[in-house]
């Protein structure tokens, strides 16, 4: 137990110090926290100082921080269901959100699947080349809807066209993506057979969650919290829900994240329900769990990464990463009737992963089908495309006057 405390510490103050370095940087300090795994792992601390490195985070005292690091990503992704929903004002937008959702999809799954030639090398013995393949294709989709959102509000963004069409188009982008991610975790689940136990299973688990459950916890939110701050009985009854669904989509074969995201999207989209969760849970969950999270990723990644063909492996991701979504998401927003500069704006802030990326790769890395490598690869990947949203954002945009007025007309 002293060993887990002595960990925790240590986690929570590099985490910390990276996150408030960043956001010195202009950044949202969560990229700085993902940073901070690589700083906890191998690559960093294990290269300057092996022996406390191995000490502290010894394979065999891990058990402990891989649970607080489950609970942590259960609690955050019943969240970012809970807020999934059409920003204001986007309905306005909802056919030009879908344009740059889809192609902010379709563009990034394209290029994972071109590149999954020369990365198949890479993937576990007996990794197949189209569940590889098709992984890859969702990792280079997914857009952090989360980081956007907190990249807009600090510049004042949010309300503007640009904001919300940003968004809309990142939330219609991470439901295909997500749906495609579980279609291939599914895949991995023991042949034909497995698949469709674990479709089945979902689709039941679907539509008890939301034939059931979402009228059931509407009226009890409606009956027993017309405030929309439920009390600690009704907010105990939202974490069994959540914790439930997490267990149930684990047991079928899927990542417990997916179970969690599904009951959160199922709550009513109350925003004083909304920001009593957030005050409660993720502040918790973000402050002391995820930090976990990004520990544990960090001790599973190699510098081997870096070593050879590994560098030429890295910048083909990166270059598949950025292409994909800034590309996708730009052309998108054009056959909308965007100018470019707006347009490529759009496909900038769809180029940021962030935490969600992290989450993806972790899935993926427990399904066996990356391994150590190229889940350092991805990670790098996902920070520097996070990095890259906001300088790309004001090199694009500038002063375009569509970014500060929300009531100027298309270019």
């Amino acid at each position: 137990m002293s060993l887990l405390l002595l960990q925790l510490v240590v986690i929570l103050v590099v985490a910390r110090a990276c996150g408030m370095l960043l956001k010195y940087l202009g950044q949202p300090a969560v990229i700085g926290e993902m940073a901070a795994g690589i700083v906890l792992g191998p690559i960093v601390f294990g290269a300057l100082a092996p022996d406390v490195h191995a000490e502290l985070f010894a394979k065999s005292s891990l058990a402990g921080l891989s649970s607080l690091s489950m609970l942590g990503l259960v609690l955050f992704m019943f969240i970012v269901g809970a807020e999934l929903r059409a920003p204001e004002g986007v309905r306005a937008q909802i056919k030009s959100a879908g344009f740059v959702g889809v192609l902010g999809v379709v563009l990034p799954m394209a290029a994972g699947l071109a590149i999954s030639p020369f990365l198949h090398p890479l993937a576990p013995a007996g990794v197949g080349f189209w569940p590889f393949a098709l992984f890859m294709a969702a990792a280079m989709s997914i857009t952090a809807f989360p980081v956007m959102a907190r990249i807009l509000k600090d510049r004042g963004l949010t309300q503007t066209r640009i904001g919300r069409l940003s968004l809309g188009s990142a939330a219609i982008a991470d439901v295909f993506a997500w749906i495609m991610l579980a279609v291939v975790v599914a895949l991995t689940g023991g042949g034909s057979g497995g698949f469709l136990r674990t479709l089945i299973g979902l689709v039941i688990l679907a539509a008890i969650v939301f034939g059931l459950l979402r009228p059931l916890y509407g009226w009890l939110l409606r009956t027993y919290a017309p405030s929309g701050e439920p009390s600690q009985m009704l907010l105990a009854a939202m974490l069994i829900g959540a914790l439930a669904c997490a267990a149930l989509t684990e047991w079928l074969g899927l990542h417990a994240v997916f179970g969690a995201f599904l009951f959160g999207a199922c709550l009513p989209r109350d925003d004083r329900l909304l920001r009593c969760l957030v005050e409660r849970l993720e502040y918790v969950a973000i402050v002391l769990l995820m930090p976990i999270f990004f520990a544990l990723a960090g001790l599973s990644t190699t510098p081997d990464a870096f070593v050879g063909a590994g560098i030429g492996a890295l910048l083909l991701v990166l270059a598949a990463a950025v292409f994909g979504k800034v590309v996708g998401g730009a052309l998108g927003a054009r056959l909308a009737g965007y100018g470019w500069r707006d347009s490529f704006a759009t496909g900038a802030l769809m180029n940021a992963r962030g935490l969600m990326e992290l989450i993806v790769m972790k899935v993926g890395l427990d399904a066996g089908l990356i391994g150590p490598s190229l889940f350092t690869m991805l990670l790098v990947m996902a920070i520097v495309t996070t990095l890259m949203a906001s300088p790309l954002l004001t090199l694009f945009a500038g002063r375009s006057p569509n970014l500060v007025d929300p009531a100027s007309s298309r270019a």
